[in-house]
């Protein structure tokens, strides 16, 4: 799911967010997109926005990043953190490094 970028228009969270009226609770977003049989990907997308209330699309579009983090599981969401990876073998205690 690229956000609108380069995506089928079926496809695109904005496409099914375009009709909600705002102030608008998440769960109305969720079922504004199954009403316009939005994909799996695209529901499950709104249900990981972290905000219960938006006041605009441009407040949820926004929280896309975030939304995106929690979906595929980065750090802080339950899922592995991956910022260091192979870090230990490199600097942990005993490492070995092959530089001269």
């Amino acid at each position: 799911m690229a956000h609108g970028i380069g995506e089928p228009l079926e496809e695109s969270v904005e496409t099914h967010i375009q009709s909600v009226d705002y102030p608008a609770e998440r769960e109305e977003l969720i079922a504004s997109a199954a009403d316009g049989d939005a994909p799996a990907d695209v529901i499950n997308f709104l249900k990981c926005l972290p905000r219960e209330r938006y006041g605009s699309r441009e407040e949820v579009e926004r929280d896309f990043a975030e939304a995106a983090r929690r979906l595929l599981g980065g750090p802080g969401a339950g899922g592995p953190d991956r910022r260091n990876i192979g870090r230990d073998l490199v600097e942990g205690p005993g490492a070995v490094t092959h530089h001269p």
